[in-house]
């Protein structure tokens, strides 16, 4: 029974006439991701008033981590000490990143926060590099922090900068704990289990708001379930789905639109907007972070 039409194993689909419409090109599928993430994003803050932020930011790791367990049902019988140590780790990051990131939204602009928190990728690539020309972008990155430090948000709030600066130090021990687990543990057991984890982080700082807030609205815990879905179940599989058909240095530049992507989720959803000086600074880092990107993706293909 075909319907309306019917997917291919190629990835195209067929309608009723039996011709074959063009799978979503995958930088679609990239980008898509994206928005979904800072959307979720978006859509958490809007109930920070009843949950507060770590709340939040535990029912999303709550529930995340119980939906991708019991998707993967992880085999962690015949585990290592090293696998387990491995994805301990990479569950204290992954756990930081997340409350850190919404303590920022709740004080400052998503926009902002997201901006921050992106250094902790850039500052990682910046690091193994031996390349004098990345000596600009990296000036580039700073000038871009230094004016965020110097905006109206960090002004006005210092303690969600230096939240955000946190979670950007979360992301890029994410990214270092990832690769070993990613080579350590097979398939996506790994990141299952330090989902866990990082629910359990969140949890002792949480589960009391999360708990209050879900008593006193019920509809909060429907939220947040949407919330997990637009932040790590949707975004996951549409990476996943992108990178079979992308080179990962389309995919790396993209990445980068990060930023504004988070910005414009935060202007639509929660009407927050940002002073030309703060435009300027996430200027200044996506800038960074393309020209890191495409720099190195391009001596990679030289050698």
């Amino acid at each position: 029974m075909t319907g309306a039409g019917s997917t291919g194993a190629d990835g195209t689909a067929a309608d009723g006439t039996g011709r074959r419409r063009a799978p979503v090109p995958a930088p679609l599928l990239a980008l898509a991701a994206m928005v979904s993430v800072q959307l979720g994003a978006a859509v958490a803050k809007t109930r920070f008033d009843e949950v507060g932020s770590v709340g939040a930011a535990t029912l999303r790791l709550v529930i995340g981590a119980l939906v991708l367990a019991l998707v993967v049902r992880p085999r962690v019988r015949h585990w290592t000490r090293a696998q387990w140590l491995g994805a301990l780790g990479l569950g204290l990051a992954l756990g930081g990143m997340n409350v850190f990131i919404y303590v920022a939204f709740a004080t400052i602009p998503i926009g902002v926060a997201v901006t921050i928190e992106f250094t902790g990728p850039l500052v990682l690539s910046l690091a193994h590099t031996r390349r004098w020309r990345d000596v600009g972008w990296a000036v580039l990155a700073l000038a871009g922090v230094v004016l965020l430090g110097i905006g109206p948000s960090a002004v006005g709030d210092l303690g969600g900068v230096v939240a955000a600066v946190l979670a950007a130090g979360c992301w890029a021990a994410y990214i270092v704990l990832n690769r070993h687990v990613g080579r350590a543990v097979p398939g996506i057991d790994g990141l299952s289990v330090s989902m866990v984890v990082a629910m359990l982080v969140a949890l002792p700082f949480g589960a009391g708001a999360a708990v209050e807030g879900v008593v006193g609205a019920p509809v909060v815990l429907l939220v947040f379930a949407v919330v997990a879905v637009l932040s790590s179940v949707l975004p996951y599989a549409l990476e996943m789905s992108a990178l079979r058909r992308m080179p990962t240095r389309v995919f790396g530049v993209l990445q980068s639109a990060g930023p504004a992507i988070a910005a414009l989720a935060g202007l639509v959803v929660l009407r927050e907007g940002l002073s030309p000086l703060e435009v300027v600074a996430l200027a200044c880092v996506t800038g960074a972070s393309l020209g890191v990107t495409l720099s190195g993706r391009r001596d990679a293909a030289r050698a």
